[in-house]
Parts: structure tokens; sequence; C-alpha cells
């Protein structure tokens, strides 16, 4: 191995580290204020969240906590004829309207649903906007409202949200509870929202006030409560507020909770907040950064990385559908801001892997683990059968709360999640992961795959007696499938090999060959007449459709990869090229943002940029929300609505991760899939499969440096970006034309010669 080291490698590399980031252009900047809830500025630390909105007559904070629901139950879940064999037969039956009634039409209901917090409004006397900004490095939004200035935030680990206005002659403060009482609950049908708050039937708020607080108390649904305390102080013309929120799942005393909260904010600890708040979030910027000159998608994924870092905590609720920003217009929020497992919340977790946010990510696997009980449950009465599978839909339980049947009642949605375990796994090669969590979710998720499938297909093989591609033919009867899809296969197939691969690690030997054997049993998937992957066996992608399920193989399970030949490079180029030929009429802004990872892993930069541009600029309203439609008016998608859902802005970060950074193949790829075009790019501490942290940089269209930390001390597998070949850095000795390799302990650097 050469032993030089040339004294301006640390300056390549680190020089992006100590510059300000994120930059204050990637900033959310208003010159005219927002007038309506989703395109406000969000804050938040995982377990609280906020919108700051308005002109300042006035100025809006909308609340939330994360762990308000109603959690009524589904009395259709517990009847007597609410089983897997039930529901075959009364396909088998063409019983479509018995079907509906009892597995789709129940989700239409109001709840169970997520539910906000109400909302504090500020009007200062003589306010007139001028401007605002939500600054990204301190996760503060600020307001000229004229001769008032504004900051708001919320604390990046603690409880309590934080108002101050200097410059204040006079105020009015009001904090309203949300309209939740009031209106009987009209005919369920199927809506994005299911309509009103009042709707849920609540009984008014207790109310509490004096001179330098207001407050109230919400009971729900079957004796859950929340909390919401206001309290503030005035020195001369500058305006104090701290709020806090408590439920019932702190503990019974939710009022003295979260004014103790709040006045100790207040009273005491103010400055030191504000210190550890802009110290968490400094250190949250310098533990990745990223750098590319199309300035959309850097913008963009500086946007989504700070949401992530509002949204996602280890020890709070995982992200729904908004995360913690529930609708705020009197409205249940769209499609109940509930938890999707076919899609939502998978996407919503992927930038945690290679951006090097495994604590945050944690906050999904911890929630799934600490609720299994409900879908083993839910396994045990609906299926009869062994193992564990999860309801598509779920409340803050994960328990079922129906919809479109082929999808809710899914028999792989439990694979899919177990892809998260195992990626936590192989990104973090946490050894006590392995052995508590991952290996015991997939064997389980594995054994009731082995009795769902325990019947036949015409080939012999083993199958699903019925199979969807979520959300291909919608809710239709067709949407279960006449053999089993790749979708399903898909997972299937992709589980019962990581099984076994799992078994392995922990020298299993027999489970390890027990999977093997089952995985053997199954059909191969399916191809299309163009050699790309179909929905199901002699049924290809026929039309535009917004979720890319049939695809799953390829991205992002990886059982068909470039890596593996050119017979798996043909599958996926033909994939694509369907995709180019179905068009993107009916896709959705998470669908751009899914292609352009997909055309990372296919390497194609070109293709990946367009997608995450197109994202950046098309399908998100102006603070960077993902608003499903397109907002072009460009005609890219007929969907031109706007529910805000939070998946396809977390999607779009891991793109652009995967156009830098690539392991999934055992070898590590710096800039894979960055069109030429980018002369100039770099990141700083991305995360690899092995539990290595990488940066690298670009400069005038040649990559200058790498450095790899190995977190285990094991050796990493690097196909150099100077030649192309694979270097095996456990080699002293190694080395290779037109590179310096240094190694110091577990830390190797390797930078063009010259």
């Amino acid at each position: 191995m050469n032993a030089a080291f040339p004294a301006f490698l640390c300056a390549v590399l680190f020089s992006a580290a100590h510059a300000e980031f994120p930059a204050p252009e990637n900033d959310l900047v208003y010159d005219t204020p927002a007038t309506v809830w989703d395109e406000a500025f969000p804050l938040g630390n995982g377990i609280l969240g906020a919108l700051v909105w308005g002109d300042g007559a006035p100025l809006r904070i909308s609340l939330d906590r994360t762990d308000l629901w109603d959690l009524r139950p589904v009395p259709e879940y517990h009847a007597p004829e609410y089983n897997y064999a039930t529901m075959r037969q009364w396909e088998k039956e063409k019983r479509v309207k018995e079907l509906e009634a009892m597995y789709d039409n129940p989700y239409n209901r109001p709840a169970p649903t997520k539910i906000p917090a109400g909302r504090i409004e500020l009007t200062p006397k003589g306010a007139a906007f001028a401007g605002a900004r939500l600054g990204l490095a301190d996760a503060t939004a600020r307001a000229d409202l004229g001769g008032v200035k504004a900051r708001v935030w919320i604390h990046a680990t603690e409880p309590v949200g934080f108002i101050e206005l200097d410059g204040v002659e006079s105020l009015d403060v009001r904090l309203a509870a949300p309209a939740f009482g009031g209106q009987e609950p009209g005919e369920a049908k199927p809506a994005i929202s299911m309509g009103d708050l009042a709707q849920l039937g609540y009984p008014e708020p207790v109310p509490r006030s004096g001179a330098d607080f207001q407050a109230y108390e919400q009971e729900g649904w079957g004796g859950f409560r929340f909390s919401v305390f206001l309290a503030w102080k005035q020195d001369g013309d500058t305006w104090r507020g701290a709020w806090s929120i408590s439920s019932t799942r702190d503990g019974d005393n939710t009022m003295a909770r979260a004014e103790a909260r709040a006045r100790r904010a207040l009273e005491g600890e103010w400055d030191a907040l504000r210190a550890s708040h802009t110290a968490w979030w400094e250190n949250w910027w310098g533990q990745t950064r990223v750098s590319v000159p199309n300035r959309a998608v850097q913008r963009q994924w500086c946007l989504d990385t700070y949401k992530f870092g509002a949204a996602a905590r280890g020890n709070t609720p995982p992200i729904t559908l908004q995360g913690p920003w529930t609708a705020d217009n009197g409205q249940l929020p769209p499609w109940k801001g509930d938890y999707h497992h076919d899609l939502n919340t998978q996407l919503s977790y992927w930038p945690c892997y290679s951006g090097n946010r495994l604590p945050e990510g944690l906050g999904f696997l911890n929630w799934l683990w600490d609720t299994q009980d409900a879908p083993r449950d839910w396994t045990k009465r609906f299926f009869q059968m062994p193992g564990l599978n999860v309801p598509m839909t779920a409340d803050l339980n994960n328990s079922q709360i129906g919809g479109w049947r082929q999808y809710t009642h899914s028999s792989t949605t439990a694979a899919w999640l177990a892809h998260h375990f195992y990626l936590h796994w192989k990104f973090s090669m946490d050894r006590k992961f392995l052995e508590e969590r991952a290996w015991p979710w997939l064997r389980d998720c594995s054994v009731f795959i082995e009795a769902v499938t325990a019947e036949r297909g015409a080939d012999g093989k083993r199958t699903l007696p019925l199979s969807s591609s979520p959300e291909i033919n919608d809710n239709r009867p067709e949407a279960w499938f006449p053999s089993i899809t790749n979708y399903d296969l898909a997972l299937i197939r992709w589980l019962l090999g990581a099984t076994a691969e799992l078994a392995d690690e922990l020298g299993r030997a027999e489970d390890a060959a027990h999977w093997r054997g089952v995985l053997a049993e199954l059909p191969e998937l399916a191809l299309d007449d163009d050699g790309g992957l179909s929905v199901a066996a002699g049924i290809p992608l026929k039309e535009s459709h917004r979720h890319f399920s049939h695809l799953m193989a390829f991205h992002p399970l990886g059982l068909v990869d470039a890596a593996n030949g050119d017979t798996d490079r043909k599958i996926i180029d033909a994939s694509l090229a369907r995709l180019d030929r179905t068009g993107s009429d009916y896709w959705c802004g998470y669908s751009f943002a899914w292609l352009g990872n997909m055309a990372a892993r296919a390497r194609d930069g070109v293709r990946a940029e367009k997608a995450l541009e197109t994202f950046a600029t098309a399908f998100v309203l102006r603070n960077g929300f993902h608003c499903n439609g397109d907002q072009s008016g460009t005609g890219l998608s007929k969907f031109t609505y706007r529910p805000f859902t939070l998946e396809g802005n977390f999607a779009a970060a891991a793109g652009v991760q995967e156009m830098l950074l690539q392991s999934h193949t055992g070898v590590i790829e710096v800039f894979p899939a960055i069109p030429e075009t980018w002369k100039d790019a770099s990141f700083h501490q991305l995360r690899a499969q092995g539990a290595f942290v990488v940066s690298a940089a670009r400069k005038d269209g040649k990559t200058v440096s790498v450095e790899i930390v190995s977190e285990t001390g094991a050796a990493p597998r690097l196909r150099s970006p100077w030649t192309g070949e694979v270097l095996d850095l456990s080699n002293p000795a190694i080395e290779t034309p037109g590179v310096v390799i240094h190694r110091e302990k577990n830390r190797w650097t390797l930078t063009a010669a010259g």
C-alpha cells in the first residue's frame, strides 16, 4: 500500500464540512404569506409538530402531537365471518357487495383516525406581513410583521414549543381547540378526507385561562384525553410564549404535565433549551451532507432531510402519511393520516440507511416490534395460520383499519416491512439487533409465508390463493390476479432468501437449509413479451400506474440487478422501457421519486436527475411538501389534486443518495449514477452496507478523493472510481495505477495521484 498522504486530502474531503450547511439559499423564504395550512413552515421533533402560517392578523401556529389518535375498533373485523377462508369463498362466489361491506367500506367512516391538536393565533396590533423565512440550519421560523418580529421553534428533543415576538405594543392571544363535535357522521363513502372533524362526536373541550396562560383539555374516544397548555410573559415590548401537549399516553394528569413543561421552559430554561436545540440541529447537519450542481435537486434534498429531522426520532411514533403535521382545516386528515404499509411507511424510511440516520430510522422498527401483539393476534384470527403478518392500513397500535381489501389484507405486507429490519442490520452490522430483532422478525414472517403458500398452482409450485399488486385495478374484483403477482412473489422470494442468509450468519445451518428449501418450491418471476417484469404471468403492465409494485424485484429488493449479468440488465432495461411507453399520466409525485431511485440503481444518471428534478419542480408545494398531484400545469400527470403525504419527500432524498453511493451488492461504489453534467459533486458521511461511512469528492468531472471509515474494523471492497476494478482494501500491499491509498487504523483514504 502506498503510504503517501497528500496534504491537501483533508481539505478536499472536509472543506464542505466546515462550510455553512445547508446554505441559506435552501431555506424557505416567503414574500407573501401562507394562507393555507399545507403551505406552512413545518417544525417538529418526532412527538410534537407545528405549522407556522398566516399574515400576522393572525399569525397561526397549528399544533400536533403524533400519538393523538381516535382508536375506536372496527366491529366488522371481530365478526365470526371475518376470516381468510370466508374471504376466499366470497371471492370465488363473486359476492363483491359483501366483500366491500366487510372489508372496504369500514375505512370510509370518520374513525379510527389521526387527530390534530388545535391552533395558536397571535394578532399583534398593527401587524403587516413583510416576509418570512424557515431557517433549515436551526429549525426556526421567523416572520417580519412590520414593527413586530416573530420567531417560532420546537425544541429538538423536549416536548415544548416556543414563540418570541419583539416590538409588541399589544397582542391578542387565542388558543383554539379543533371542532371535534356537533355533527352526525354522514353517509360513509370513499374520499381522500372522510369529512369534518365534527363527525367524531367528542364533548366540548374544557378550557382554562388566566392572566398569563390559556389551556384546554379534550376528551376523545374511549377515555383518551389530551391537554394543550400555552403560557406567556412579557418584558417591555418582548413577548415570549411556551406551549406543550400531554396525552393520557404520558399518564393521567395531562393538564398538570403540559403546564409544568410550558412554565419550566418559559420561566427558567429558555436560554439553555435554545442552546441545546441549536446544538442538536448543528449536529444533524454535520452528520451527513451532499452537494450536487442541480439547484432544484440539491434544495429539495435539504428540505426533505430537514423534514426527516423534524419528523423522525428513535423513541417517538413513526412517520404517518403526514407525520407531525396533521391537517388544520377542520377536516379529517387525508387518508386518515394513518400508516399505509404498501408503500408509504416503507418509502418514508428509505433515506435513513444510506443517509446515515440509523437512530432516527429505529423509531419505525421499534414501533413495529413494540406493537407486534396486534398484528400477531390479527394473523391468528383472520388467517388462522402461524407466524406473523401485518395489516396494510393500520392505526397507532398497528391494528387493521381496512380499506381496499386486496391490499389491506395482503399476505405479504410484513415481508416488505421485514426488508427494513434487514436493511438496518446490513447498514449497522449491529449483532444484538440481528439476534434480537431482525432474525426473529424475518423468521416469523417466513413461518407465515410458508403456511399461506402451502397450496400449489398448476405448475406444481407454491402459490398464493389471493394475490394482488398494489394498487393495480384499484379495488375491482380483478385486483386479485389469477396467479401469483410479481409483487407478492418478489417479496416472498426475497424474504425466504434473506431469512436463510440471517440463519447462516447466526450459524443456524438447519434453519438456513429449510428456508432455502421453501424458496426452491416457488416459481420464478414472470416476464412479459419484451423481457421485462410483468404484473403477473401473462399480464404485462398495460397502462400508466402510480405504484411500481410489479418492479419490486428490481428496486428496492435487488433480486434483479445489473451486477448479476446481462440477463438481469436486459430485464431492467425492458422494464424501464415499458414505464416510458405507458407514460406518467396516472403517476403521483412519489412515482417520480421512486423512478429516481430505480434509474440510479440502473446506473442511469440522466434519467435519475430528470425524475428527481421533476418531483422537486412539479409535485411539491412551496414549502416542499409532496402533494401527490402535478402542480406544474404541463400535463405531467392527470392527477392535479394536492393531498399532502410525506413518503414522496423521503423517497426523493433517498434517490439523490442512491445516485451518489451504492453498496447493495457488497461492493461500495461512489458516484455510480450521476450525469456527465455533474462535473463537481461531493458527499460527506453517507453510509454503506457493512457499517462503512463514506465520503467522496468529484472535481472537474473526475473523482479526486474517497474516504471510508469502518465501524466494525472489517475492510471494505471498493469499485475504483478511477479504473473500475474492485479493490479489496484488506490487502495491505494493494496498489492501483494513478491512485494513492493510505490506511490509518479503520480509515482508508484514496486520492488521485498528481
